[in-house]
């Protein structure tokens, strides 16, 4: 039975008391972790081997990973917030006893490490060493200011008539906490490294053989407990692994997992190579948007307006060079609604080109963003035909501004109208689409309340010389039936939700996405050849028929902003390209099968759940090669590097013989190095197929020794498959869910051996707020550790929280814990190793308060263990810390106040017990008080507490004392100035009504399943209508019953019994003189109700109840 809530000032002292004004204790904290550390490395404490027990059956073993860091800079408190978790459950299982497992290693692969090396490299020869850099100088750096400002206060301005408003002042970020807001690759390497070696990372093997050693220092400051035989780094530097790599990828290849052909990808045209998430500074998990460019073919301008000068010449000019004409060329992801177009829209100050494009001899109007992207695309995928001859480049005739675009005529394919003009649009986004917008106005809200604002508003329409003739002949053309929507739901919204401004952007948001939504899902064509087909069936054919006529071609860019770590803003390019067939109908359900299965795969929230779900329906075709950057070349074709995301799914077995081909202290794979001296050419396809897979026999001709190799192979079986792996939540539609396809084509007629389970967790905050350098919280992983000490950094990560939502940080508690952490070893040292045992008790002889902290310690220990089962680590810290120190505290002032001397058998067992549930966190406090105490071994390897089931009578009558004294306290509270008789009633017995209630409850009990039937409150209404005769009793009879029901879910079916089931009077008795200090109290007597002559108020009276003493003062 938990205990009442904790006294608030009591919790509050616990949680955040201010650290010391020195930092004595965090020093001492510090310096024996070192010392720790160092005895962990003499003992090799976490290295981790198979065992096997006397009959050869495997011991229980557990292994945890966690994504191996990017090595371009330090760790930082992200990781560690993240990591904690891995680290927290490698430790409590091997406490339980599992023969557990945690390794590590450092990512290299991919374009982060060569485009910093890259950028450096540049900056060296520009600007020299130690560079000079421009805006060092006071007046270029002035000028520098000046001109962002001037760009910056244009770009409002420009945004301000986008959007129809006024502009704002512009702000300009050149001054960062950096000194500088141009990001100079040199003054970021020289916030990590001594200047005079800054040069030397101009090669990016340099930055390989720096970070990663640095990491597994911080690593082991942090007392991750990681088995440091089994770590690497990735990448052809260390051949050992880039064998293994190769070894995936041909099985890929084997299994026709691995396809090659042109494939849509977002692209770097300044990389000049795809740009995966690993790749990017922003737009991470975004992929590309398929779009339909529909050709609005331009005529002859009819109106004599000035502003169409340019576009007639360029009539002339296609006409006179034989091209076959000039196009408007929207974007749209509705190519079955064009039948409604009444006009076409151009943003008025947009930038516009007429750009040529080779394969159909024609010329589209667009922005220069979107001629960018269509020139890195097919035409004609099958016959390697792109719109432009040559990839990347398109060839600018003339340029325009939205303003000379409007006003002219055009011939819309599919419309019902043989002509309709271009108009003004002040929302249209230039970052998106072409800058072009096709207007259906019968299907599209925001079409609809622009051409009703030309039409309602003349002022606005000649403001941009629109002329009555192009915009009121123009009406809705219905063209798809919606039930409950009509035949033009645009119309319907926007009359519904009483839309008449295109200002209104709420709720045009709300009127696009239920229009979008019910028109594909529920919409049936009215209009066309397709005329009685559901919208969802006749999509894909009118989109189809238009391209094959030549009226449209299918255009993509990236569903938002891609930027890469190069600065270049991506595109969607059409390339040749290595990729793997994710989503493959047989692959993608063999992983589903596995993951939504509650016995094979554990995801810890039903939430996370649904996120796999959604990336296996998301996830498709992925490009797993580059032709540049770091890592493993494609075996078969070495043209190819093996990107970031697909050389990481499934090195966790790597792990597992990792130290027989590397050992400690070789990162990089140095083959002079290696524990079995096995060289890198030996590691043979035949070798892993031998190690990894079932049915391969040991290869012949190795010459690696088939004893090893044996080795090896059992070592695999005995650690596979990984037990659990934690990550951030931002890995789950990429890397977490790759590694689960990976898994399953590896091993596909092994499930077992795939991934029991993914936690997953939200980011961290500190304080509260993001985690950035402009606002002072960035905290690398050792800088938070010699301003905290390490201990007390993981007890503020384990407090900072364990869901997907974002976890805090929070700096306060880091600093409380250190004190926490200091006062407790001292309380310890003090009364428990170094006190005379003759102030304490001992022997067999235990009074109340002893059994009820011995039994409060048997709870906590089990609590804590459900918690850190389920990777809830701030609830156990709270019940393994927190709630220890209460319980502790509330013993020791009984004992004080009842001038009883504590037990020494007691005692020790909460301290003992308290060493070992809290070493998961705080593993170097729990290893210092271990050797203390004088026990054997190492705390990191003694086993769980065993203890007795927590006596949930003695539970309850822990809490009959704890809310008696809180209720006589505000009794006491309340007492007149000169009241100082006390006395304390008690009652055995319930009044009838209540018998008469808890006998009910009782016949409602089930014994077997512990509940109450759900319909158990609906039942209890209609027992007390027949039941109760006083109707005014029913409230308070339904107010019992609930309170009882609690009581009962706590302690089980005693909660129920008509008699109090314990000695209240013997209780309070026992604890007399611990009431009276804690109330002040001179004197108090207790009272049994039961046969009491005192002339006690009926007021008073009838506030005692069984288990509810009551304290009468006057």
């Amino acid at each position: 039975m938990a205990p009442a809530a904790p006294p608030a000032a009591e919790m509050a002292n616990l949680s955040v008391s201010t650290a010391p004004k020195g930092t004595a204790k965090r020093d001492a904290l510090c310096a024996a972790e070192v010392e720790v550390q160092a005895m962990w490395e003499r003992e090799k404490a976490f290295e981790s081997n198979p065992c096997y027990d006397d009959d050869g059956s495997k011991k229980e073993k557990f292994i945890v990973t966690f994504p191996y860091p990017y090595s371009n800079g330090h760790l930082h408190l992200g990781h560690a917030f993240s990591l904690t978790k891995a680290v927290f459950r490698a430790q409590f299982e091997r406490n339980r006893g599992k023969n557990s497992l945690f390794p590590f290693a450092f990512h290299c692969t991919g374009m982060p490490i060569q485009a910093a090396a890259n950028k450096l490299k540049s900056e060296i020869e520009q600007y020299g060493v130690p560079p000079k850099f421009p805006e060092e100088d006071p007046e270029v750096r002035a000028q520098m200011e000046a001109e962002l400002a001037a760009a910056a206060k244009a770009k409002a301005e420009k945004d301000a008539v986008k959007a129809g408003g006024k502009a704002k002042g512009g702000k300009t970020k050149l001054i960062q906490k950096t000194g500088t807001g141009i990001v100079r690759q040199w003054n970021i390497l020289k916030r990590m490294v001594p200047e005079e070696e800054i040069p030397k990372f101009a090669d990016p093997i340099y930055w390989l053989m720096h970070f990663p050693p640095i990491g597994v220092d911080h690593m082991k400051r942090f007392g991750s407990g990681v088995d440091w035989r089994r770590a690497f780094i990735t990448t052809s530097v260390n051949g050992y692994y880039d064998a293994f790599i190769r070894w995936q990828f041909n099985v890929l290849k084997q299994k026709g997992k691995v396809l090659f052909g042109k494939r849509n990808n977002v692209y770097s045209l300044v990389d000049g190579q795809v740009c995966a998430d690993h790749d990017r500074s922003e737009g991470e998990g975004v992929g590309p948007q398929e779009y339909v460019l529909i050709k609005l073919k331009v005529l002859a301008p009819d109106h004599g307006q000035e502003r169409h000068g340019k576009m007639e010449k360029m009539l002339k000019r296609v006409e006179d060079e034989g091209k076959k004409g000039v196009y408007l060329v929207p974007a749209t992801l509705r190519p079955e609604t064009m039948y409604g177009q009444t006009n076409c829209f151009v943003l008025p100050t947009g930038e516009y080109g007429a750009y040529y494009i080779d394969a159909t001899d024609e010329v589209f109007i667009m922005s220069a963003r979107s001629a960018r992207g269509l020139s890195c695309q097919a035409y004609d995928a099958a016959n390697d035909v792109y719109f432009t001859k040559e990839f990347g480049k398109i060839e600018c005739l003339e340029t325009f501004t939205g303003d000379e675009l409007l006003g002219l005529p055009l011939k819309a394919p599919n419309a019902t109208y043989e002509k309709v003009y271009t108009l003004p649009l002040l929302t249209i986004s230039m970052g998106k689409g072409t800058g072009v917008v096709t207007s259906v106005p019968s299907d599209a809200p925001d079409d609809y309340v622009a051409l009703q604002a030309l039409k309602d508003k003349p002022d606005f329409a000649a403001k941009y010389d629109i002329t009555p003739d192009m915009v009121e002949p123009f009406e809705v053309v219905p063209i798809i039936s919606i039930e409950g929507y009509g035949d033009a739901s645009a119309v319907y919204m926007c009359e519904k939700l009483k839309i008449t401004s295109f200002n209104d952007k709420s709720k045009l948001a709300q009127a696009k996405d239920e229009t979008y939504l019910k028109g594909f899902t529920i919409g049936v064509m009215t209009y066309g050849p397709h005329a009685g087909k559901k919208v969802s069936e006749a999509k894909q054919l009118i989109r189809d028929e238009m391209i094959a006529a030549g009226q449209a071609h299918l255009y993509f860019e990236p569903e938002s902003k891609v930027v890469s770590r190069t600065n270049d803003e991506c595109v969607v390019a059409s390339t040749d390209q290595w990729y793997l067939a994710y989503g493959e109908d047989s692959w993608c359900s063999a992983v589903k099968k596995h993951v939504l299965d509650g016995e094979t795969f554990n995801a810890f929230h039903e939430s996370t759940l649904e996120k796999y779900d959604q990336s296996l329906n998301w996830l498709k075709e992925w490009a797993c090669t580059r032709q540049f950057g770091l890592g493993t070349n494609l075996p078969w074709d070495k043209e190819w590097v093996i990107e970031s995301l697909s050389d990481s799914t499934i090195y966790m077995s790597y792990y597992t013989i990792a130290h027989y081909l590397q050992g400690e202290n070789n990162l990089n794979g140095d083959e002079s190095l290696s524990p079995e001296n096995i060289k890198v050419a030996d590691l043979t396809d035949d070798v892993f197929n031998f190690i990894y897979r079932k049915g391969f026999s040991l290869p012949s001709n190795s010459a690696i020794p088939s004893e090893t190799l044996e080795k090896m192979r059992a070592e695999f079986r005995y650690w596979y498959p990984m037990d659990l792996r934690v990550s951030g939540k931002d890995l789950i539609p990429n890397h977490l869910t790759m590694a689960l396809y990976n898994h399953a084509a590896i091993w596909e007629d092994e499930p077992e051996l795939w991934p029991r389970g993914y936690y997953t967790n939200g980011f961290v905050m500190v304080d509260a707020e993001k985690m950035s350098k402009s606002k002072g919280n960035f905290l690398t992983l050792l800088e938070t550790i010699n301003l905290y000490s390490a201990d007390a950094t993981r007890f503020a990560c384990a407090d900072a929280g364990d869901s997907l939502d974002d976890a805090n940080f929070e700096r306060a508690t880091a600093n409380a814990a250190i004190v926490s952490l200091s006062n407790e070893s001292a309380w310890i040292k003090e009364n428990l190793i170094d006190a005379d045992k003759a102030t304490m008790r001992s022997g067999d002889d235990l009074n109340f308060m002893d059994k009820v902290f011995q039994n409060e310690t048997n709870r906590l220990v089990k609590a804590t263990e459900e918690s850190f089962e389920g990777m809830m680590y701030k609830e156990g810290l709270n019940k393994g810390w927190f709630e220890m120190m209460i319980a502790r505290n509330e013993y020791r002032a009984w004992c004080q106040d009842s001038g009883i001397a504590m037990h020494e058998g007691v005692v020790r067992h909460w301290v003992e017990s308290l060493a070992i549930i809290i070493c998961p966190i705080c593993p170097h406090w729990s290893e210092t008080l271990w050797k203390d105490l004088g026990k054997e071994g190492l705390a990191v390897r003694a086993p769980w507490p065993t203890v007795d089931e927590e006596d949930k009578l003695l539970s309850r009558q822990a809490k009959f004392l704890r809310d008696a004294l809180k209720n006589f306290r505000n009794s006491a509270g309340k007492a007149k100035k000169g009241w100082k008789e006390a006395t304390i009633l008690v009652a055995d017995d319930y009044p009838q009504w209540k018998v008469d209630a808890l006998l009910w409850m009782q016949s409602q009990y089930d014994v077997a399943s512990g509940s109450f039937p759900a319909t158990f409150m609906k039942d209890l209404k209609t027992w007390s209508a027949t039941n109760v005769t006083d109707k005014k009793q029913v409230k308070f009879v339904m107010q019992f019953v609930s309170f009882m029901k609690k009581e009962v879910e706590d302690c089980g079916e005693t909660g129920m019994d008509t008699k109090c089931p314990f000695d209240q009077l013997g209780i309070l008795s026992e604890s007399i003189a611990y009431i009276k200090s804690q109330l002040n109290l001179e004197d108090a007597n207790i009272v049994q109700m039961e046969g009491c002559d005192l002339a006690v108020p009926d007021k008073v009276a009838q506030n005692v109840t069984p288990g509810k003493p009551t304290l009468w003062m006057r």
